[in-house]
């Protein structure tokens, strides 16, 4: 691993601001330092800056001279994070700036997120911004604040600060794509109460865990098969009441609602006279899963160790409803989008699960390219919770992004894509939540298109982002900038 800083890297001006950027401790929901060094930054060049109710900021900077009749732009990205690290990764992110790394082609962090998802998109903005020989018509920097966690920004946005009609949106993750849709998204809460006793005399506590998988975004990495940490743990657990007596004491699966959950850990008691049946059954189905997802979570583990014995444990019967629910419930891959090939339209991944003194709640994430198949699987997880007994509230809802065939700007981005690389972008939409839908419902008249440099496994630890891919995005921005 390379220790050589990323301000040795080219473009120095996107390297320079990433990592002030990055220094700021920016998670979703607590973005109020971000936005007090956005705004200090655009007050600093002396550029119109304003601050909404909510703390999205916008900056404004005139055009270079003899664009000035041009269409003004709009350059949008959004600055808070998602905030993952490994276990072991002895990181505060409340507190602490992201460590980047350069490891051969690629930046990444030391452990953590690389907040590359949106960082280098603002880093970018910022770069223009404050650049004195780059040609551009006048641009509105739009900074939106809590992207990640419900597009809040995004949604209160006073659009009053805003006149432009064309709309570059830099948070897609594939250098050679121009995004012109994308999914919708709706959130579905679950919680439900159930009865705790004692547990069985004469037993032992196991911690059983399952760890080391790649996570992910869990819209843009949806597709690939990876493993859910929280449907693993309840293949062990599901159907071993019975046989074996066991019972569960907690269980602690996921972290963010937006994330492909990488670790589950289960406290569970089982009767001393079932021990060791239950323990060469776990065995046999660590094989299992270890086989059925070697070629694709190779550092997947799972394991299980004696530990102190709980108080309480979960009910058998509602113990045997919370477990059926969550094997039904809807995960992956709902439908592939019959217009787009490749496309995912609707899929469900189950992010978080939690059983703990008394309370089973979980948290997913429903998308659609369309309104009907977002409901449609939304509806099929509250069935599953339903019938155990739990209460489902859906929150979050957003709006997709429907492609628009007779895009201006998506013809003159392509053209410049052809000019400045000699090839033709791919076109297409994304299975992940952009922001521009929710803008085009305060600016209708907006002419919109995303795209950005290579970022791999976004919202995990393993995020990184390709060094050349940041040059070529630098270079097709600025050129974007003169040709719009």
């Amino acid at each position: 691993m390379s220790q050589i800083p990323t301000l040795s890297l080219e473009p120095k001006p996107i390297w320079k601001n990433f990592e002030a950027l990055n220094a700021v401790p920016r998670p979703s929901k607590k973005e109020d330092r971000v936005i007090a060094f956005m705004r200090a930054f655009g007050e600093s060049l002396k550029l119109p800056t304003l601050v909404d109710e909510l703390g999205n900021v916008v900056i404004k900077k005139p055009a270079t001279p003899g664009m000035e009749n041009r269409p003004t732009v709009i350059l949008q990205s959004h600055l808070d994070m998602v905030h993952q690290k490994n276990a072991g990764t002895d990181f505060d992110f409340n507190t602490e700036g992201i460590r980047s790394t350069i490891q051969g082609e690629w930046v990444t962090a030391e452990g953590t997120t690389l907040g590359a998802d949106n960082g280098i998109g603002v880093a970018a903005i910022m770069a223009v911004l404050e650049a004195d020989d780059l040609k551009h018509p006048p641009i509105e920097a739009l900074f939106t604040i809590d992207e990640e966690t419900g597009m809040t920004g995004a949604k209160g946005l006073d659009a009053s600060m805003l006149e432009g009609s064309i709309l570059l949106n830099l948070d897609s993750e594939e250098d050679d794509e121009l995004t012109i849709g994308c999914a919708g998204g709706i959130d579905s809460n679950t919680q439900m109460d159930y009865m705790e006793e004692a547990p069985p005399v004469n037993s032992t506590a196991l911690q059983l865990t399952v760890r080391g998988l790649k996570g992910g975004h869990s819209g843009m990495d949806i597709h690939k098969g990876r493993a859910n940490a929280n449907k693993l743990m309840n293949r062990l657990l599901y159907k071993t009441g019975e046989p074996y007596g066991l019972r569960i004491a907690s269980i602690d699966g996921g972290s963010l609602r937006n994330a492909i959950p990488r670790e589950s850990v289960a406290i569970v008691v089982v009767p001393n006279g079932h021990l060791t049946a239950f323990l060469e059954a776990f065995e046999a189905r660590r094989r299992e899963m270890l086989s059925e997802f070697a070629a694709i979570e190779p550092g997947m583990t799972i394991e299980q160790a004696e530990t102190t014995l709980p108080e309480k444990v979960m009910r058998l019967e509602d113990q045997e409803k919370v477990l059926a629910a969550l094997y039904a419930v809807p995960n992956g891959v709902w439908r592939m989008s019959p217009d787009i090939p490749n496309l995912v339209e609707t899929s469900s991944s189950l992010a978080r699960v939690i059983v703990k003194d008394g309370s089973f709640v979980t948290q997913s994430l429903q998308r659609s390219s369309i309104e009907s198949g977002k409901h449609d699987v939304a509806a099929a997880v509250r069935a599953a919770f339903e019938a155990a007994g739990a209460t489902v509230v859906n929150d979050g809802d957003y709006p997709g992004w429907a492609p628009d065939a007779d895009s201006k700007i998506m013809r003159t981005m392509e053209g410049l894509y052809k000019d400045l690389f000699d090839d033709a972008p791919k076109v297409s939409a994304c299975h992940a939540g952009l922001e521009c839908g929710i803008l085009s419902q305060h600016m209708p008249e907006l002419d919109m298109i995303s795209f950005g440099p290579t970022i791999h496994h976004a919202h995990s630890p393993d995020e990184q982002v390709h060094i050349a891919s940041v040059q070529k995005f630098w270079r097709y921005l600025v050129g974007a900038l003169e040709r719009i």
